[in-house]
């Protein structure tokens, strides 16, 4: 039983992220499992500096794209927002059904109140998830992406993220140079 739930979690490795292929027709865009590696480096350093539950963000992160392991990546303009929230909802379900009982009330939890939205970790893991694709866009533009084609990517993060410290860092990124 804990065996398939590592081996979905592994398949993120086979997930590309959806909207890089779509805006920048890339060939080799990031996967899910490198999205989410480094939204955990990211939540890691920010919820420690914050003194945020550490612990309850990692695994927010670590499950906040889980279900895209069964479903695939979709993009806004593919689904609508109830429509993905179902189809996430009812994979999730399905990837925890045979963990024990303990484990899988607290990732059920853990993920409703990501779906929610309304914690102050939740809150900060949906805009360190912004943060971390505005960086990703940046890595894309220094490899020749051009700045019009990442241009929805960066306003898309500078209107969700309203924490001062990750807006701070958001500047930051969006400041450094392109050599």
């Amino acid at each position: 039983m804990i065996l398939d739930f590592l081996k979905t979690a592994a398949n993120l490795k086979k997930i590309s992220r959806q909207g890089w292929i779509d805006k920048l027709s890339l060939n080799n865009p990031e996967s899910v499992a490198d999205h989410s590696y480094s939204m955990a480096v990211m939540s890691m350093v920010i919820s420690d500096l914050e003194n945020y539950n550490s612990e309850k963000i990692l695994k927010m992160v670590l499950l906040h794209d889980l279900a895209e392991s069964k479903i695939g990546d979709y993009t806004p303009e593919q689904l609508s927002n109830e429509k993905k929230t179902k189809l996430e909802n009812n994979a999730f379900d399905e990837i925890i059904k045979n963990l024990p009982d303990l484990i899988k009330t607290q990732y059920l939890q853990i993920w409703q109140e990501y779906q929610e939205n309304t914690s102050p970790e939740s809150k900060i893991v949906h805009q360190i998830d912004k943060l971390e694709m505005v960086l990703q866009a940046k890595i894309y533009q220094k490899d020749g992406q051009s700045q019009e084609k990442l241009e929805s990517f960066f306003e898309s993060a500078k209107a969700d993220i309203t924490d001062p410290k990750l807006k701070e860092l958001f500047t930051k990124i969006i400041k450094d140079r392109v050599e």
